[in-house]
């Protein structure tokens, strides 16, 4: 068999495990807020040291990723670059993707009980760290890039006034 013939054949069988991938109806907001995503480049947005009191939005994920993973990613670096330019800046949120799958990474998924795609706030206030498992949010909401963003900023803005300095 040919090289070209191969390849053919692997991007076909790939591009027909993601479309039977989980969640696999996808539509015009979530190919717009990937493409979004891709353009922004949320960590040269981000300050280079992050605050004491900090909104810490990490994105788990495993290695092979359906539709509806691959918007929940875009959709939460949108809606954090759209919503939260000035908190990126000052290092009040931060964001970050962690692999499951990745050997260097399993301490800290274990720690959030994380075995594949999840997205959790972790709240740092004076110190003390408090997990907000937004999983089940972003993949009820995850294609719908509007619906993700209000939701996301709902939880976000009610942790922010959580570490608010008084």
């Amino acid at each position: 068999m040919s090289i070209v013939k191969s390849f053919k054949i692997s991007l076909i069988l790939a591009a027909f495990l993601a479309i039977i991938g989980c969640g696999s109806n996808q539509n015009q907001s979530t190919t717009e807020a990937e493409t979004a995503a891709d353009s922004i480049n949320i960590e040269s947005m981000m300050a280079v040291t992050p605050a004491a009191n900090r909104i810490e939005v990490i994105d788990f994920y495993g290695t092979h990723r359906c539709v509806t993973c691959k918007a929940i990613e875009a959709n939460t670096k949108y809606a954090l670059a759209t919503l939260y330019p000035e908190e990126l800046k000052s290092g009040k949120i931060t964001f970050r993707t962690v692999n499951v799958d990745d050997k260097a990474n399993y301490d800290m998924a274990e720690a959030y009980e994380a075995t594949g795609t999840a997205l959790y706030l972790n709240v740092v206030k004076d110190g003390k760290e408090t997990h907000v498992d937004l999983t089940e949010q972003a993949f009820a909401k995850g294609k719908e890039r509007d619906a993700f963003t209000e939701e996301l900023k709902f939880f976000i803005d009610m942790q922010m006034k959580e570490i608010q300095d008084m």
